[in-house]
């Protein structure tokens, strides 16, 4: 088992292109797999943790609903925003500035084959992330991402889930809402749930926070939960 794990800050990027190094990540992971399979020989398989930040951009997963964006081609324009369909889970989402976007591009066979544990891994590294600056979050039961207030009818989102995994290799991953700019998930029916609301650190805290900061707080919890050698 590889837990060394290569992290990478691709910053400011545009989704269509960290899409695309992904999947040739993804790719080549699975493919080496395959290999190791078929020739029988134990070649290690790498593991990465990539963060960044979209344009403004709009992904709906494989099982999410069209309808569920509110805005026509002119609208998406006038925004500045982009929309995308792509192969992950969940329904709609909303990626920008301000938002740690993860992409953890994972060999589970390194770590643990349970796709459940793993979501609720990188759930626990948002959540300890945001006990450091004294937001106390946790999960809304029947739902993905990690919630403020989940037990009442305050309930708000501040960081989404979506994953794709394929011979236990993992891509996509979460979105969490930092200095995020929260106009633009009125254009969106977020992750198909019409009656929650959206919110961020900023918001709940009366400040911007250090962009930086948030990201090792962060990279530092998940690491420590997969027992990851960060490289």
């Amino acid at each position: 088992m590889n837990k060394k794990t290569e992290f990478i800050d691709w910053g400011l990027i545009d989704y269509q292109q960290a899409w695309d190094k992904q999947e040739e990540i993804f790719t080549s992971t699975v493919a080496l797999k395959t290999k190791n399979r078929t020739e029988n020989i134990g070649l290690p398989t790498s593991n990465y943790l990539v963060f960044c930040e979209h344009h403004h951009v709009y992904t709906l997963g494989k099982s999410g609903h069209p309808e569920n964006l509110l805005l026509d081609e002119a609208g998406l324009r006038e925004k500045e925003a982009t929309y995308y369909k792509i192969n992950r889970g969940g329904d709609i989402t909303y990626h920008g500035p301000g938002q740690i976007v993860g992409y953890p591009i994972l060999d589970l066979d390194n770590f643990f084959t349970d796709i459940h544990l793993y979501l609720r891994t990188l759930e626990e590294a948002v959540i300890l992330t945001l006990a450091d600056y004294g937001i106390e979050a946790g999960r809304y039961e029947g739902f993905t991402g990690v919630w403020l207030d989940a037990a009442n009818d305050k309930a708000r989102k501040i960081c989404a889930l979506g994953v794709r995994c394929s011979r236990w290799v993992t891509m996509h991953g979460f979105a969490f809402n930092v200095n995020t700019d929260l106009n633009y998930f009125k254009n969106i029916v977020p992750c198909g749930i019409d009656d929650k609301d959206v919110t961020s650190m900023e918001r709940e805290l009366g400040r911007p926070l250090p962009m930086e900061e948030v990201k090792a707080k962060l990279k530092g919890h998940i690491a420590s939960l997969f027992s990851m050698e960060l490289v």
